[in-house]
């Protein structure tokens, strides 16, 4: 798989729920997601571990979840390469719906 797969499920005012789906993905060294909006994301299936840059980094299982509140600069260190990584990831505030 060259690219995640990501799948909106529902999108709204405020509020967009995606599924994603990782093996082996991870953000570019040295680049940081900053985001203008709060996302709780829980992995469903696999592993992963997120880094942030002003908080230690965590590692995820199925069932573990977190809260990345807007502008917390954070990445994807890795995922597991042998099978998928299965995020639910809910997008909330006002730039959320779009992506923007």
């Amino acid at each position: 798989m060259p690219n995640e797969f990501c799948q909106t499920l529902l999108a709204a005012p405020n509020l967009r729920i995606e599924r994603i789906v990782s093996r082996g993905h991870f953000t570019e060294k040295d680049a940081w997601y900053d985001q203008a909006w709060d996302e709780w994301v829980m992995v469903l299936q696999g592993a992963a571990r997120l880094t942030f840059k002003t908080a230690p980094a965590l590692e995820m299982v199925a069932g573990d979840y977190a809260l990345i509140p807007a502008h917390c600069l954070h990445r994807v260190e890795w995922t597991s390469p042998d099978q998928d990584t299965v995020w639910l990831a809910i997008h909330i505030g006002a730039a959320a719906a779009n992506g923007a």
